[in-house]
């Protein structure tokens, strides 16, 4: 990126974050298309819930001829391609057990501006020239796709346009870094760190508050933009603790050998200590209560089924037991999800120093992330009151 994030003590405006945040485009080691496989691993463990929310979504009236999904936070590798393609067999199998001809099927791929549309759209098949041609031939694609590049904390879509709402592995992602969390004369000043776990109480609340605050942004705006009879599937990376400051399995990633690789840095003399403090991971992992307070409160959506699951270790390795392996894959993953803001942030020579020295780290501590690097997701299946 040529643009910096600017050093002084002050949180990054939302205007500009959504300019600039994105997962690693490109199809290179640290890519998000090469390093989100554990992604598509939970996603595919946790069809059957998916699965189940369409099924309880009404067909809409033979007078539709197209039913419309969009997929928010869709990133740029194989996984969304993947579960648009799974929710269109599914659908289509309803509307035959309902004895109905299947209408065509519009897929809207939506995420912020700074995401690479072109390799997402590499990855998709052509499309066919009837969806009989799509069901007989199983690499075709089955419906017809769009970008919309746009932040989801907002509109996208016009006025009750969309029947199937899916989200997965973005909601955590917030629209601004707290602004107390990067106020020297606050409270919440997120001193000597760069995420939240393991802060003071006063910046996780900050960090809760702001989570929120984007939730209900999101389901308001969603509730506009959805069908009367649509669904949403919300998937976000969640928390079995009660403690905010306690992110669970989202510390691997952000902090804990990530935080102290910055931390190096600075008592090398290769990075002054406000360069750190100016840069903090706009991530929250929410519990199901904090999620559940949103929804509530906001109201425009009931909720049948809202659960914590269980989505395991985010590393993907051929040999667990070899810590040079696991320490690399650790670097790619997290490199593939912040690594654009950290090269913004610091420029990119300093940027590899901070990930040569996570490695390093991440390879002495091989054996505990693989026992212990665990992820847990927030579940939910919204429909419009």
């Amino acid at each position: 990126m040529a643009t910096a994030l600017p050093s002084e003590d002050m949180a990054v405006p939302q205007k500009k974050l959504e300019r600039l945040l994105s997962m690693q485009g490109g199809k290179g080691e640290t890519s998000y298309a090469r390093n989100s496989q554990a992604q598509g691993r939970h996603a595919r463990s946790m069809l059957h819930i998916l699965e189940e929310a369409l099924d309880k979504m009404t067909l809409p009236s033979e007078e539709e001829p197209v039913l419309t999904i969009a997929d928010l936070g869709c990133s740029c590798g194989d996984n969304t391609v993947f579960t648009v393609g799974a929710i269109v067999k599914h659908m289509v199998g309803r509307y035959e057990g309902a004895g109905r001809e299947a209408p065509e099927f519009q897929a809207f791929f939506a995420d912020l501006p700074s995401n690479d549309f072109n390799t997402l759209f590499q990855l998709l098949p052509p499309p066919p020239s009837s969806l009989e041609q799509c069901l007989a031939a199983g690499g075709s694609r089955s419906y017809f796709a769009t970008a919309v590049p746009g932040s989801f904390y907002g509109r996208l879509f016009p006025a009750r346009s969309a029947h199937v709402f899916h989200s997965a592995f973005s909601l955590h992602w917030l629209s601004q870094v707290p602004e107390s969390v990067m106020d020297k004369r606050s409270t919440a000043w997120n001193e000597g760190r760069i995420f939240v776990h393991g802060s003071s109480e006063s910046t996780a609340m900050a960090y809760k508050r702001q989570f929120q605050q984007d939730l209900a942004v999101f389901l308001r705006s969603r509730s506009r933009e959805i069908k009367v009879a649509g669904c949403m599937f919300l998937v976000c990376l969640g928390r079995t603790s009660p403690n905010p400051s306690d992110q669970g399995g989202a510390a691997y990633l952000f902090g804990n050998h990530f935080e102290d690789a910055w931390n190096d840095l600075v008592e090398e003399g290769l990075m002054d200590a406000n360069k750190r403090d100016s840069f903090n991971i706009p991530v929250y992992a929410p519990s199901l209560e904090d999620f559940r307070e949103v929804v509530e409160a906001e109201g425009s959506f009931a909720v049948k089924r809202l659960e914590i699951f269980r989505g395991g270790t985010p590393l993907v390795v051929g040999h667990p037991g070899d810590p040079v392996e696991v320490g690399r894959a650790l670097v790619n993953t997290c490199r593939s999800v912040c690594g654009v803001l950290v090269d913004a942030h610091l420029g990119e020579s300093l940027s590899n120093e901070v990930f040569k020295r996570l490695e390093r780290r991440a390879t002495s501590h091989a054996k505990q992330l693989v026992e212990q690097l665990e992820l847990f997701h927030v579940v939910a299946s919204l429909y419009l009151r």
